[in-house]
C-alpha cells in the first residue's frame, strides 16, 4: 500500500503505519489542547492512542498467525486511523479456517480485557466508567473497557468487520462461497442503512461515519467474490493479450510515444532478440520524457523487474499480483520467450464478456 512506512518485523510479518495515521494522533493532541491539558496532556493522549494501536496490533497478529496455521501467509499489517488490517494473501475457502481466523482479533481483544481486569482485581484498583477518558493517558481499566469495545465492535455481522467474515464462514457450511457471500453483504449493508438512518435521525457524525465504512466494505466483498468467482479454473493463457507491440532496448523512447499516440496500448515488453528484458512502464516513459527527452535508449528507461506467469497458470493468483504490483502488466512466458500480456483491462474486459455470455 502507499504511503505506508514500516515500523518493525514480528513473528516474520512486517508491521507498517500509513501516513494517515497522523491525522489521528494530531486530533487527540488537539483535543486535549483544547481541554486545557497543557503539553503534559497533550503527550499523555498521544501516549494513550498509541498503547491502543498497540491492542489493534495485537489483534491482527491474532488473525495473521491463526491464518499461519492453516498456510495462509501474511503480507503485512498495516495501521490506519480507522484501525489495523492484516493482508492475507488469500482468504481460505473452507468455512471452518476463515472462521477461526476472523474469531482470532476479538478473541485477542478480550483475553486482553480479561488479563487487565484480574490484575486490577489482585491490585485492588478500580475506576468507574464516566471517568474514562483519553485525556489524562492510559488507565489499565480504560484499557480492559476499549477492549472489550474493539471485540464487540468487530463482531458486528457486516464486512470489513471480523463479524461479517464470521457470518459468511457460517452460511458457507450450507451454500455455495459467492451466495455466503452475497447474503452477508447484504446483511451488512442493511445494518449500515440503520446505522446511517440513526446517525442522521440523532446528528451523530460517528453513526454516520461507520454506516458509510460498512456499506462501502460490504460492497467491495460482494465484487470481489463475484471477480474470483468468474475467473475460478481459468488459465491465463485464454485471458491473455497475443497481438501488441514489443520495442528493443536500442529502440529510442520517441517510438514508445508514437506506438502509445496510434493504439491503446500502456505498458510495452522490452525484447532482445527472443528474450524478453524488461517493460517500460506508462508512468517510467513519463518519468524519463520529462527528464532525459524522447531520444534516449528505451533500454534506459525500462523496468528490469516485472510480473511474469506461466500460461497455465490460473488466472485469479495473476490478477491479485497485477493489483499489488506497480508494473500492471504480466508477462506471459515460456522460459525466456514472451507469449503474451494480462493487463487489469483485458482481464476486464474478459469478465464483462463473460457476464453478458451467462446473461
Amino acid at each position: 500500500m502507499r504511503w505506508a512506512w514500516k515500523l518493525g518485523r514480528v513473528a516474520g510479518i512486517d508491521i507498517k503505519v500509513h501516513a494517515t495515521f497522523v491525522l489521528i494522533l494530531a486530533w487527540v493532541g488537539l483535543v486535549n489542547w483544547l481541554a486545557g491539558q497543557g503539553l503534559t496532556g497533550v503527550l499523555s493522549g498521544i501516549f494513550f492512542i498509541l498503547v491502543l494501536f498497540g491492542c489493534v496490533v495485537l489483534h491482527e497478529l491474532g488473525h495473521a498467525l491463526t491464518a499461519r496455521r492453516f498456510g495462509v501467509r501474511t503480507r503485512d499489517i498495516i495501521l490506519l486511523p480507522i484501525g489495523g488490517v492484516a493482508r492475507l494473501e488469500h482468504i481460505p475457502e473452507q468455512p471452518r479456517q476463515e472462521l477461526w481466523i476472523a474469531a482470532a482479533g476479538p478473541a485477542v481483544n478480550l483475553v486482553i480485557a480479561a488479563v487487565l481486569l484480574l490484575w486490577l482485581k489482585i491490585a485492588g484498583s478500580s475506576q468507574s466508567l464516566d471517568e474514562l477518558s483519553m485525556i489524562g493517558g492510559p488507565t489499565p481499566e480504560s484499557l480492559a473497557v476499549l477492549n472489550v469495545f474493539l471485540a464487540l465492535f468487530n463482531l458486528i455481522p457486516a464486512f470489513p468487520m471480523d463479524g461479517g467474515r464470521m457470518l459468511r464462514a457460517v452460511l458457507a457450511f450450507r451454500l455455495d462461497y459467492a451466495r455466503a457471500t452475497q447474503i452477508a453483504a447484504t446483511i451488512g449493508q442493511a445494518l449500515a442503512f440503520l446505522f446511517g438512518f440513526i446517525g442522521l435521525f440523532n446528528a451523530n457524525p460517528f453513526l454516520i461515519f461507520i454506516a458509510f465504512f460498512v456499506w462501502i466494505g460490504a460492497s467491495q466483498e460482494a465484487n470481489l467474490v463475484q471477480i474470483k468467482s468468474a475467473l475460478g479454473g481459468i488459465s491465463v493463457e485464454r485471458v491473455m493479450l497475443t497481438e501488441f507491440h514489443a520495442l528493443a532496448p536500442v529502440d529510442p523512447l520517441g517510438r514508445a510515444v508514437e506506438l502509445t499516440l496510434v493504439g491503446s496500448q500502456q505498458d510495452f515488453p522490452v525484447v532482445d532478440g527472443d528474450e524478453m528484458v524488461g517493460i517500460l512502464t506508462h508512468k517510467r516513459m513519463l518519468e524519463a520524457l520529462a527528464e532525459e527527452g524522447k531520444h534516449i535508449p528505451v533500454s534506459s528507461a525500462m523496468q528490469r523487474d516485472f510480473p511474469r506467469a506461466g500460461p497455465a497458470e490460473r488466472i485469479e493468483p495473476v490478477f491479485r499480483r497485477l493489483q499489488e504490483h506497480e508494473c500492471r502488466t504480466v508477462a506471459v512466458m515460456d522460459g525466456g520467450r514472451l507469449l503474451g500480456l494480462v493487463t487489469l483491462e483485458n482481464v476486464g474486459e474478459f469478465l464483462s464478456i463473460q457476464s453478458a455470455l451467462r446473461r
